[in-house]
């Protein structure tokens, strides 16, 4: 089960070459935050920015050692800015020290306590360190946000979470809300269908994939959750057909390979 985070786009680092250039020669009056006429940022706020900037990308390549560099002196320039404190948890959840995520985050929440994003992020980490409850109520509050994009995210992340938590009934709520902002978030559907088959509702799993798969663009995880449903169902023909579908039009992925190889351990009795 996969939740998603959500984060602004920084600029590319052709950009940061030109931030830090700006900087040349200002090393000395950093701390002391002198403008320049007609500049709205102070030296240690263009500092803080450009680190930010260099940190992040360091965490998207992998490299903690820099990034967490680069954040940290971030914080140190800027200790106000929001962002700085929500990719620093990220950060420090990578580095496996959950103490410094949770302070981060509320950091970040006090700073901006109206960012949608930062609450989805937050409440990513509650739920994958068992607080329900918590993440749930920061996955809603980002849902109900109106300055938030992409509200079904959040409410697919709450479901996700209430699944993990074997509240089922309450996490197809959260689905089906998400499928009405969103119909065609194929992750949505695939969570949704994979859970009603799960708990046994073939009927309904067979409503979600049918629906989705008739309108839309498939996905692995859609046509193999077709497929397991259909023949759960006994529905050789459907089951035919998906099975098909994941060998033509997704012959490399996983999805087909597993079902290849259970095929191979478990003939299919025949009909």
């Amino acid at each position: 089960m996969k939740f998603v985070r959500s984060f602004r786009n920084l600029a590319a680092v052709a950009v940061l070459a030109v931030v830090a250039a700006s900087l040349g020669g200002c090393a000395g009056n950093e701390r002391g935050g002198a403008k320049l006429a007609g500049d709205t940022q102070t030296n240690a706020e263009k500092a803080g920015e450009l680190n930010k900037q260099l940190g992040t990308e360091y965490l998207r390549k992998g490299n903690l050692a820099l990034a967490k560099e680069k954040l940290e002196r971030a914080e140190k320039y800027n200790p106000r800015d929001a962002e700085v404190h929500s990719v620093l948890a990220v950060l420090y959840e990578r580095l496996g020290i959950p103490k410094e995520v949770d302070e981060h985050y509320k950091a970040a929440i006090r700073l901006a306590p109206k960012d949608p994003q930062i609450s989805n992020n937050y409440a990513v980490f509650l739920c994958r360190n068992g607080r329900t409850d918590e993440g749930t109520k920061r996955f809603l509050e980002a849902a109900q946000n109106p300055l938030y994009r992409t509200p079904e995210v959040a409410y697919s992340n709450a479901g996700v979470c209430l699944r993990r938590a074997k509240r089922y009934n309450d996490a197809a709520t959260s689905f089906a809300k998400a499928l009405q902002i969103r119909a065609n978030s194929a992750e949505t559907a695939f969570q949704y269908a994979d859970l009603e088959l799960e708990r046994g509702d073939l009927v309904k799993s067979r409503e979600i994939v049918d629906k989705f798969l008739g309108t839309y663009d498939a996905t692995p995880d859609l046509l193999l959750t077709a497929v397991r449903l259909t023949r759960a169902q006994g529905d050789r023909v459907a089951e035919d057909k998906y099975t098909r579908r994941l060998r033509v039009e997704f012959p490399n992925s996983q999805q087909f390979r597993s079902l290849t190889e259970s095929a191979s351990a478990t003939p299919r009795n025949p009909g």
